[in-house]
C-alpha cells in the first residue's frame, strides 16, 4: 500500500488487513480512499470491518470507499408508509431468506438504480458476483428474496458481521417488491438484536424507509462496538416462522 497524488494504492499481494484510515478518503468523489487491491473475502471482509466498500464499474481498477457522512438505518427506527403496510397485509409475495443468492445478484447486476438514485447500467460486474457468491458460501453474505409462484420478482443482498448488515443491492420486478423483501429482513435482523443497517450513501428512497446521514467517525465507533465476529448470525439465513407467516 503506498500514497499517490489521489487515493492509495494497494497491490493485489498486499496485506488484505491493511487498508488506510478512512479520515483519508477524498472529499472528492466523496469518500474515495484507495484503489487496487483483489475481491479476496479475507479483503473484503477487512473492507467491511473498517467501514470501507468496494464500487466501480467495469474497465475501472477496483476502487475502495468511505464516505462521509454515513447513511445507516437503525432497524428499530425503520419506516413503513401507510400504503406499505397496507400491501405487506395482503402478503403479495411468499418471502424467503438464503435460498437464490446467485440469482438475486443476477437480477441486482441488470439495469437499476443507482445508489445516488439515478437510472443507470450495473456496477455490478461478473468479478463483482463471483466474489460476493464466495463470501455467500462461507456464510457471510444474504439474501432476501420474493416470490410470484416460482418467479423471483424482487430481493436484495448484503454482508453480515456481528451485529451489523451492510446492504449493497436490492431489485424489484414488481411493485414495492424490493420494500417488501427489506421490510421483512428488518424484522428479522431486530429480532435477531442486530444493531445496524449499513446504506453507505444518503438517497430519497432510503430516507423515506428511515435511513439517516451519520458522521463517519459515529459510523466506525459503531462498528466496534457492534462488529464482533464471534456474535455473527452466518449462514445460511431463514425467516423465523412467525415472522413468515406475515404481518
Amino acid at each position: 500500500m503506498h500514497e499517490t497524488d489521489g487515493p492509495y494504492w494497494l497491490e493485489p499481494d498486499s496485506d488484505p488487513a491493511l487498508f488506510p484510515d478512512p479520515s483519508f478518503a477524498l472529499e472528492e468523489p466523496d469518500g474515495l480512499l484507495a484503489v487496487g487491491g483483489d475481491l479476496s473475502p479475507a479483503r473484503l471482509l477487512n473492507a467491511y470491518r473498517q467501514g470501507i466498500f468496494p464500487w466501480f464499474s467495469e474497465g475501472q481498477q477496483i476502487l475502495w470507499w468511505s464516505p462521509n457522512p454515513r447513511a445507516v438505518l437503525y432497524p428499530e427506527q425503520f419506516k413503513i408508509s401507510r400504503s406499505l403496510q397496507k400491501n405487506l397485509r395482503k402478503r403479495p409475495f411468499r418471502v424467503t431468506m438464503d435460498t437464490a443468492f446467485a440469482q438475486v445478484i443476477a437480477k441486482c447486476s441488470e439495469s437499476r438504480i443507482d445508489k445516488d438514485g439515478s437510472q443507470s447500467g450495473t456496477w455490478i460486474t461478473e468479478e463483482m458476483k463471483q466474489a460476493y457468491i464466495e463470501l455467500h458460501r462461507i456464510g457471510f453474505a444474504h439474501s432476501v428474496e420474493c416470490w410470484e409462484g416460482e418467479e423471483l420478482v424482487g430481493g436484495l443482498y448484503g454482508v453480515s458481521m456481528g451485529k451489523v448488515f451492510f446492504g449493497e443491492s436490492m431489485f424489484a420486478r414488481r411493485s414495492d417488491a424490493s420494500k417488501i423483501g427489506f421490510a421483512y429482513l428488518v424484522k428479522q435482523l431486530t429480532a435477531w438484536g442486530f444493531a445496524l443497517i449499513d446504506c453507505q450513501v444518503h438517497s430519497d428512497h432510503l430516507a423515506s424507509l428511515g435511513a439517516v446521514d451519520i458522521p463517519r467517525d459515529h459510523f466506525l465507533a459503531l462498528l466496534d462496538h457492534h462488529c464482533d465476529p464471534f456474535e455473527a448470525h452466518q449462514g445460511p439465513w431463514q425467516l423465523d416462522d412467525a415472522i413468515a407467516s406475515g404481518w
